[in-house]
C-alpha cells in the first residue's frame, strides 16, 4: 500500500501537540513554526484544524496557542482504564481502614468528575446517600476531587470547561456559580493544598480531596474522602478537616509515584 498524502500532516501536527505540551505556557504560531521547521502558512492552517477538533486552545488577545480540552482528556484516557484503577484500589482501601469514611477516586472528563472506584468501610458511620457512586458524573466545580484537578490546569482550560454562568450548576445553593467565583475557590485551595466541598453536591455530607499528578505534574485524577458533616445554618462552616485531608494527600501522593508522576509538594 502507498503512503497516504495526509500521513505528513498528521505527523506534523502531533509533532503540534507534543511541542505544545512540552512548553510551560501557550505558543505563538511563529515560534511553532520555528521550532519545528513549518512554513507559517501550513503551522497556521494545522494549528486552525486541531483547534477545529478541540485539541489546541487559541488565545486570541495573547496570539497564542495551548493545549486543548481534548488533548487533556485523549492523554488521561490512558490512566483512566484499568491500570489506574488497578493501582488506586489498595490505596483507597488502606485509606479508608485509616480514616473510616468512604474513599473515592475520580477523574476529570470535560466539565465533569467521573467517579472510577469507591471503598467503604465495612461498617460506615453515617447511612449511604450520597450519589457518588461509581460511573456517576457531578460538574466538576463542585465535588473536592473536581477542584483538585480544575485547580491544577492553565487557567485557559478552566475558562474553556467553564466559558459562561450558563456552565455553572446549583445543587444545594452552595459552591461557586460563575467563573471568577471557581478561580477565587481554586486560587485558595491551591495555596492550601487541598480542596474542600461542604454541602455542595449533597446535603449534609463534605470531602476532602487531593489531586494525582503524572510526570508532567498535570492533574490525571483525584482522591476523595467523604463524610458526614451538616453546618448549623445555610452557609459553609469554614472548615478544612486538615487530618483528613492529610491522608487523602498521603494517597494521592502514593498514586503519582506509583504511575510515574511526583506527588504535590507538601505546604
Amino acid at each position: 500500500m502507498g503512503q497516504s498524502t495526509d500521513v505528513p500532516a498528521l505527523r506534523r501536527g502531533l509533532a503540534i501537540l507534543r511541542l505544545l505540551a512540552s512548553h510551560a505556557g501557550p505558543m505563538t504560531a511563529t515560534a511553532v513554526a520555528g521550532e519545528l521547521g513549518l512554513p507559517r502558512s501550513t503551522a497556521y492552517h494545522l494549528l486552525a484544524e486541531l483547534a477545529g477538533a478541540g485539541f489546541v486552545t487559541h488565545l486570541p488577545e495573547d496570539r497564542r496557542y495551548g493545549l486543548g480540552v481534548a488533548a487533556f482528556e485523549v492523554g488521561s484516557a490512558y490512566l483512566r482504564h484499568d491500570p489506574l484503577e488497578a493501582l488506586a484500589r489498595p490505596l483507597l482501601r488502606t485509606l479508608v481502614e485509616r480514616v473510616g469514611r468512604t474513599a473515592h477516586l475520580g477523574v476529570l472528563h470535560g466539565p465533569e468528575t467521573l467517579y472510577l472506584v469507591r471503598e467503604q468501610p465495612e461498617r460506615p458511620q453515617a447511612p449511604n446517600v450520597t450519589i457518588t457512586d461509581v460511573g456517576v458524573r457531578l460538574p466538576a466545580a463542585l465535588p473536592a476531587s473536581g477542584r483538585a484537578m480544575l485547580g491544577l490546569l492553565p487557567a485557559a482550560q478552566v475558562r474553556a470547561l467553564f466559558p459562561s454562568a450558563a456552565s455553572f450548576v446549583n445543587r444545594t445553593g452552595r459552591g461557586p456559580g460563575d467563573l471568577p467565583a471557581l478561580r477565587r475557590q481554586l486560587a485558595a485551595e491551591r495555596r492550601r493544598g487541598w480542596a474542600v466541598e461542604d454541602g455542595y453536591v449533597t446535603a449534609g455530607f463534605a470531602s476532602v480531596a487531593a489531586a494525582v499528578l503524572d510526570h508532567g505534574d498535570r492533574p490525571v485524577a483525584a482522591i476523595s474522602v467523604t463524610f458526614r458533616h451538616e453546618c448549623p445554618g445555610p452557609r459553609e462552616c469554614g472548615r478544612d478537616w486538615p487530618v483528613l485531608a492529610g491522608e487523602a494527600r498521603r494517597a494521592a501522593a502514593d498514586l503519582s509515584t506509583r504511575i510515574g508522576g511526583r506527588p504535590q509538594p507538601p505546604r
